[in-house]
């Protein structure tokens, strides 16, 4: 894997849905710092709301029928190799890659999940974390393996649960630091130049 450090990296954004974390890093690739530029959205969902962003943003987007799945992972390949895409972020991708995608790819792949993993794996997480009277839930960016949200963690921020949340008020918290945590884990991959 070639280091990019000294240039902006060009990132696709994978979405299944509304893309609120899609949204806070098109609004970070355009800070001055930012060391990315978003260039290519790719989404499951025709009805995602987030393609609005991507509309609205003037980045250049792809909706995928992942009803076969091989194909439809060798045509994000092809959309991703035409538009030079040295980095993805999974925001609310709800599709699970395969390892051949991810070996192919060869360039890093990172993902956003709404628990401090290792703990929560999957969906449902906010439940979970309620049920088994967690004090503390938060988010976790973390490089995407072949197995399921188990990748290297890159950073994870944590958030308190109250006794009187609920798996709705949970999430908005979460979903809050989320918008915040994804943007600093990339960050942190530049300062310690792993790209």
């Amino acid at each position: 894997m070639e280091k990019l450090t000294g240039r902006n990296l060009n990132v696709s954004i994978f979405i299944s849905g509304r893309g609120s974390n899609m949204l806070s890093l098109i609004k970070y690739s355009k800070i001055k710092r930012s060391k990315i530029k978003v260039n290519l959205i790719i989404s499951n969902n025709k009805f995602s709301k987030g393609l609005d962003f991507a509309k609205k943003n003037k980045i250049k987007y792809f909706i995928i029928d992942y009803s076969k799945k091989k194909q439809a992972e060798y045509k994000i390949l092809g959309y991703l190799k035409k538009n030079k895409i040295d980095l993805i972020c999974l925001a609310g991708f709800m599709k699970i890659l395969s390892s051949g995608f991810i070996k192919k790819f060869k360039n890093p792949i990172l993902n956003i999940h709404p628990s401090l993993l290792p703990k929560y794996k999957g969906l449902h997480t906010h439940r979970r974390a309620i049920e088994n009277k967690d004090k503390f839930s938060g988010a976790t960016v973390h490089f995407v393996s072949p197995k399921l949200d188990s990748g290297k963690i890159i950073l994870r921020k944590k958030v308190r649960i109250l006794k009187s949340d609920t798996e709705k008020t949970l999430a908005k918290k979460v979903l809050k630091i989320e918008h915040r945590l994804y943007p600093a884990a990339i960050e942190k991959i530049f300062r310690k130049s792993t790209l």
